[in-house]
């Protein structure tokens, strides 16, 4: 069992930059592959990034790439996303989520957070 909580949304001007975290509870954490997601208002939920367990292997959305970076700390149990460049089309509600392996952290999570909120203003 794992739980995730998410931290470090707010409100930004577009050109600016946050850093979400998502802490996660359970023994087996470094195990997990961990991702992120973003849904905005009246939009299906959408991939953002993902980490394998090692931290070795990632993956961005084309339309984060160069602008968002995921990474993870195994000693804290603690899986991060840095957004710079923020544009107003990146406002949304932004969730953790871990699976058991990297094949299936993009289309099968078997853990959600409650998500955090992202507003970028223009």
């Amino acid at each position: 069992q794992v739980q995730l909580v998410e931290s470090g949304g707010g409100l930004v001007q577009a050109g600016g930059s946050l850093r979400l975290s998502c802490a996660a509870s359970g023994r087996t954490f470094n195990s997990y592959a961990m991702g992120w997601f973003r849904q905005a208002p009246g939009k299906e939920r959408e991939f953002v990034a993902a980490i394998s367990w090692r931290g070795v292997n990632t993956d961005h959305a084309d339309s984060v790439k160069g602008r968002f970076t995921i990474s993870r700390d195994n000693a804290k149990n603690t899986v991060y996303l840095q957004m710079n460049s923020l544009k107003p089309e990146d406002t949304a509600v932004y969730y953790c989520a871990a699976a058991e392996t990297t094949a299936k952290i993009k289309r099968y999570p078997a853990y959600w957070g409650q998500g955090t909120q992202v507003t970028v203003s223009s």
